[in-house]
């Protein structure tokens, strides 16, 4: 072995075979004055272009994503949290399952924050370390195992895998791409496997696709099983998916105008309900202070009218109180003004006196009592009691 340790070149031909029919490993290995790492050529910062992969519920990453049948992923903790539980807490859709939590995982957001995570590593700082030996800096990345390898490991990797031919990428050369650019390089590179408990270890490719199973198979399955029927090339029916899926999405998008067109109507009316309510507030709230002016008015005109009446009964009342005084006090006079007389005077005087007196007292004998009435509830204020019934 060589004093240098043996490291890939850029993927190009396929690997040369050996007389047994192994793939021999790589022969090429690092320049010496390559560099195990050298910064990216463009921004690590990646987590803005891909927001779409966390939960839509607490806006985190998670490595249990659910796809509800209303296309939302949220993640078991939204879940089991929602309340209430069975419906979507995005857009209130209800979940079939009694338990609120779906049977379908979103498998591609999983794995894309899965190899987003490896495409960070790469870009980091410090760069990805082997994931064998845990201690050196990694000079490549094999897209079928998913692990990045030192010099040395990597060739003991070429030579456990000499049969099969794995892709392996420098890291130099992943770290120059962009995240977008490695996501769909790595999608390019993964393998369909059969999953038949004949071969458990996942070491067949499927490309056999059974129609009436509806399940991928490798050759050896189909062949060995004569229960599967018709079979159709794994790409073809790959492509035929996404064809499916993209005549939806454009039937949906032709139907999603007239649901728009719908909304904005929706979003319309409840505006024009909303000014509605709006101008009924305002109208009502200025003829309410409309009316409180005229109440006020019709108060200050009321309350004028009661004390103008009750100002004309009060000097009325002061007037008979003042006559009535005045009878009393002539009264208290001719009978103080008699006594003396009857004590005192002499013949002479009484002869003068006496005619004089006796007319007054004649006077205060004729005056009649003041006819008594309710003053406290003057017959002027019905006027009042008929304008507030009014009101």
């Amino acid at each position: 072995m060589s004093d240098s340790p043996a490291a890939p070149r850029p993927p190009g031909p396929g690997p040369q075979a050996d007389g047994d029919g192994a793939t021999a490993p790589m022969e090429t290995r690092p320049q010496p004055d390559a560099p195990v790492c050298s910064p990216p050529s463009h921004p690590p910062a990646v987590e803005d272009d891909f927001q779409f992969l966390l939960c839509e519920g607490c806006r985190q990453e998670s490595p249990h994503l659910k796809l509800l049948t209303c296309l939302h992923t949220l993640c078991l903790g939204c879940l089991s949290e929602n309340k209430p539980v069975g419906q979507c807490p995005v857009c209130c859709t209800a979940i079939p399952e009694a338990n609120g939590i779906p049977d379908m995982d979103n498998l591609l957001f999983t794995n894309l924050q899965a190899r987003l995570k490896v495409y960070k590593q790469i870009t980091s700082p410090g760069g990805p370390t082997c994931s064998r030996c845990r201690g050196e800096a990694a000079l490549v990345w094999c897209c079928e195992c998913e692990e990045f390898f030192c010099a040395k490991c990597f060739e003991d990797h070429q030579w456990w895998h000499k049969k099969k031919t794995h892709k392996v990428r420098k890291v130099e050369e992943l770290r120059a791409e962009s995240a977008h650019q490695f996501l769909e390089d790595t999608r390019k590179s993964c393998n369909l496997f059969c999953t038949s408990s004949s071969h458990p270890d996942q070491s067949r490719v499927c490309s056999i696709y059974c129609q009436r199973c509806e399940k991928a198979l490798c050759c050896s399955c189909a062949l060995l099983d004569n229960q599967h029927a018709p079979f159709r090339d794994i790409r073809s029916e790959t492509q035929r998916r996404q064809e499916e899926l993209s005549s939806m999405d454009r039937e949906l998008r032709r139907r999603r105008s007239g649901f728009e067109a719908t909304y904005a109507s929706l979003q319309g009316e409840a505006a024009r309900l909303e000014e509605a309510q709006r101008e009924m507030r305002e109208l009502i709230r200025q003829r309410v202070e409309q009316l409180v002016r005229l109440i006020r008015q019709e108060e200050e005109e009321l309350v004028g009218l009661v004390e103008a009446r009750q100002e004309q009964g009060r000097r009325e009342l002061a007037r008979e109180l003042q006559h009535v005084e005045g009878v009393l006090q002539r009264m208290e006079a001719g009978e103080r003004l008699v006594e003396k007389m009857s004590l005192y005077a002499t013949e002479q005087e009484m002869m003068d006196m006496q005619p004089f007196i006796k007319g007054s007292l004649q006077e205060l004998q004729r005056m009649q009592l003041p006819v008594a009435m309710d003053r406290g509830q003057p017959g002027d204020l019905s006027e009042c009691r008929t304008r507030l019934q009014a009101l």
